[in-house]
């Protein structure tokens, strides 16, 4: 599609995902720190700052999902709740194309040192595995935006073009990070807004 997909379109596919399980076995597997077997591991951090105020912001920040990147990624819908089993559409402009993919939240996290959610491809995602996003609050104070993932290419043109798919990947995990990281900051100097 050249254009971001309408609501009609984009209820349509959710509703066709609502009953798929996982398009992958290691259900999960992003809890844990060995890598997974067979697919391609990403571990990367971003500091946000630290304090209390920046870590009230990081765990803001995940609520409304603005870890994606706007211009290039979506999630709908935009205001879906951090809660297990909840799907969403990730979509992604790829060469002028805009690409929809299905995940379900695998998981959450919410302790005082800790805060996020993994969620999981479904089979209408050109990848299968699972991407964790969280912030953590480390013991001097530090708060970190942390993406740790597992995929590999499931769609055939995926797979057919691998290395630009992993180049995408990158990009995502950069203008992630800077995305997070200018919320953040934006939320600490204005409070009020």
């Amino acid at each position: 599609m050249f254009y971001p997909p309408g609501v009609p379109t984009l209820q349509a596919f959710l509703q066709q995902e609502s009953t798929l399980p996982y398009s992958y076995p290691e259900v999960g597997k992003t809890r844990q720190g060995d890598k997974v077997s067979g697919y391609d591991n990403d571990y990367n951090v971003q500091v946000l700052g630290q304090g209390e105020a920046v870590w009230e912001a990081a765990r803001q920040a995940i609520r409304v999902w603005r870890m994606f990147p706007d211009g290039w990624t979506r999630i709908w819908p935009e205001t879906i709740p951090i809660r297990e089993q909840e799907l969403v559409v990730m979509q992604a402009r790829v060469f002028g194309w805009w690409w929809i993919n299905s995940c379900r939240i695998v998981y959450t996290l919410d302790t005082a040192d800790a805060f996020g959610f993994a969620y999981g491809t479904l089979p209408g995602h050109v990848e299968m595995g699972e991407e964790l996003f969280m912030v953590e609050k480390l013991p001097d104070g530090t708060v970190q935006y942390v993406i740790k993932a597992f995929s590999k290419p499931r769609f055939w043109l995926t797979r057919i073009g691998y290395p630009i798919a992993r180049w995408h990947q990158r990009k995502f995990v950069r203008d992630s990070k800077a995305a997070m990281l200018a919320y953040v900051q934006a939320a600490v100097q204005n409070p009020a807004v």
